[in-house]
């Protein structure tokens, strides 16, 4: 899954994965930052970025090891790379850049924005919604990504991503 805040990434993961019965991935920056906030109530800065990438690779490591059919991840790093420069006005720690670039999905659904805004402790860009998304597009074509853009709310856009990813695996 792969697109701005509140756009149903870890919802779609989700019913993909029971839909497919496989598994997915959760975003492990959403855990570790809320811990962070409910603890300190401090935000994500530099620092956290590499602890963020790594645990994030690791949690795709694990469950990659575990099924032997199509892993949904709610996040990569590309994702964690985006707001990086967006937070931290155009930074990106050069090893977070690098496994962006290189560690690649066979597939990105790109989420549009098409469903409301939720708030919650993390989310902050209910007003910046469209340049977000400009950013993530533009990342899945400067980095020659597949992706389909995945529109709807509910069962059609579960329906959307569905057709998405038969249409591309054809052993689905």
């Amino acid at each position: 899954m792969f697109g701005p805040e509140s756009t149903g990434k870890t919802t779609l993961a989700k019913k993909l994965a029971a839909h497919f019965k496989s598994d997915w991935v959760p975003e492990y920056a959403r855990e570790y930052l809320q811990q962070k906030w409910d603890q300190t109530k401090e935000i994500c800065t530099k620092e956290d970025l590499p602890i963020i990438a790594a645990g994030q690779i690791a949690l795709e490591n694990q469950k990659a090891s575990t099924t032997d059919t199509i892993l949904f991840c709610d996040t990569d790093l590309l994702v964690t790379k985006i707001y990086s420069e967006v937070y931290f006005d155009g930074y990106c720690d050069p090893d977070l850049h690098h496994f962006a670039v290189n560690n690649t999905y066979d597939l990105y659904l790109l989420l549009d924005i098409d469903t409301p805004w939720v708030a919650d402790d993390l989310r902050d860009k209910p007003n910046e919604r469209d340049m977000m998304l400009a950013a993530f597009k533009q990342a899945l074509h400067s980095f020659k990504r597949t992706f389909e853009l995945i529109q709807g709310q509910g069962e059609h856009r579960l329906q959307a991503a569905i057709n998405a990813i038969q249409s591309h695996f054809a052993y689905v």
